[in-house]
């Protein structure tokens, strides 16, 4: 999410790709040129929002903020008025513009991390983690409110996460990564039914289902140190179906069937290899 902001800090640093929005490469643009971008274009709600806001800072000016940064001297009492607005838009009372970051719950600055982030209307909303460390019956009013000013707005939502089954509910295609890197990509529904990456195959045998009995099949072994991460693929140290080319070459992603791709060297191998694998 930092990367597609261009936010990622020193020592970090993007080592390549590109995202492009509409007719903009985002990574090749300067930072004054990448700060117009922000919030108007592409916006971002971080993970923790309460890390994000000021404390020291009212709601409301903290909103305002957002807009007098990017237009020239807007009238106060117009200013004072798209706050309220923004406040309403994701389900919050117009007196919590007075409030502190302190003085709000978890879901409460949860939505005004989303007011902030719609509040010059962008075409993609990048939602990080967003219902992280909440209930379930606050992750629920979080995500209603989310897709709500989504449809309002009529924009995209990236929504990045780990929790499968919200995402199996609430996005339409979904990227599974490892280590850093794209695994798979495809239809949420028919990626889950039938990953064609052994990573998003494990993956998803080892959540919780009412449907299957018996001992939680978990995947064996660690994830690799980004540090030092092992030659080839990612995952070939704890893949069952590793071959020696997976230790030669890191996969591509690449189309393997319709609307799906995956980096997996079982399909120049030929698809029946995966489908007979774990089980």
């Amino acid at each position: 999410a930092m990367a597609l902001m261009q936010l990622i800090r020193p020592p970090g640093r993007i080592e390549g790709g590109r995202v492009e929005l509409d007719e903009l490469e985002l990574l090749s643009l300067s930072e004054e040129e990448m700060r117009s971008v922000r919030f108007s274009r592409i916006s971002l709600i971080p993970q923790g929002v309460m890390n994000s806001l000021n404390p020291v800072m009212r709601v409301g000016a903290q909103i305002a903020d957002t807009i007098e940064a990017h237009e020239e001297r807007p009238d106060r009492e117009v200013l004072q008025e798209r706050v309220r607005s923004l406040l309403a838009l994701v389900e919050l009372d117009p007196a919590t513009a007075r409030m502190y970051p302190h003085e709000l719950s978890g879901g409460m600055k949860q939505r005004v991390g989303m007011a902030i982030a719609v509040a010059l209307r962008p075409q993609v909303i990048i939602a990080d983690e967003p219902t992280s460390a909440q209930d379930v019956v606050v992750q629920k009013r979080v995500m209603d409110t989310l897709f709500r000013v989504q449809q309002e707005l009529d924009a995209a939502v990236i929504l990045v996460g780990h929790d499968m089954g919200l995402m199996a509910q609430c996005v339409d295609r979904i990227g599974v990564m490892y280590a850093g890197r794209l695994a798979e990509l495809g239809p949420v529904q028919s990626l889950l039914k039938e990953p064609l990456h052994p990573y998003t195959r494990m993956l998803v045998e080892s959540l919780p289902s009412l449907e299957r009995k018996g001992v939680f099949r978990g995947i064996p072994g660690l994830p690799p140190s980004l540090l030092e991460p092992p030659p080839g693929c990612p995952f070939h140290p704890r893949c069952p179906q590793v071959m020696d080319s997976c230790s030669d070459s890191v996969p591509e992603l690449e189309e393997v069937a319709a609307e799906r791709q995956a980096a997996c060297h079982l399909h120049a191998e030929g698809f029946d290899k995966l489908s007979r694998g774990v089980s």
